[in-house]
């Protein structure tokens, strides 16, 4: 039985389709949703911080709440109870992230889109998300990209 439903999401087209994905399936099951985006830091993260100037870091977290309120629309849009739905930003390494959280919840799916921002490492799915695969204790559903044109 699926209880409670992990989803990963940044604000790519294909992660936003897997949300909602995600929220049909919790709809139906009538399971609480965990939905996580993840800041990255890095050391290419500080450059950019240092060039872009300060601020950065924080500019960053209202993007992060800015998805995730969309995310939340959605879910309530598919008929996922508000009281239902808990968000949160992270920061860290996105896959390490999102396998803690999933460890710690304790999660029954992780939700995620097939591809990552940073571009594919394989043919069929992104860097991320290969590792989620790889790592995860619980069923991971990866859902591919729209159609184009539908």
């Amino acid at each position: 039985m699926i209880d409670r439903v992990l989803v990963a999401v940044d604000d790519s087209r294909e992660s936003l389709g897997a949300a909602r994905v995600a929220a049909r399936l919790a709809a139906g099951w009538n399971a609480s949703v965990r939905v996580l985006t993840v800041v990255e830091d890095s050391l290419i993260g500080e450059a950019v911080a240092s060039v872009a100037g300060p601020g950065v870091e924080e500019r960053k977290r209202r993007d992060a709440e800015r998805v995730l309120a969309q995310v939340g629309r959605d879910m309530a849009a598919a008929g996922v109870p508000a009281a239902s739905v808990e968000t949160m930003v992270r920061s860290g390494v996105p896959f390490r992230r999102i396998l803690e959280e999933a460890r710690s919840w304790p999660a029954d799916l992780v939700v995620m889109a097939v591809s990552d921002r940073r571009g594919v490492q394989s043919a069929y799915v992104g860097s991320e998300t290969e590792h989620v695969l790889e790592f995860a204790q619980c069923p991971v559903l990866v859902v591919p990209p729209p159609v184009a044109g539908s």
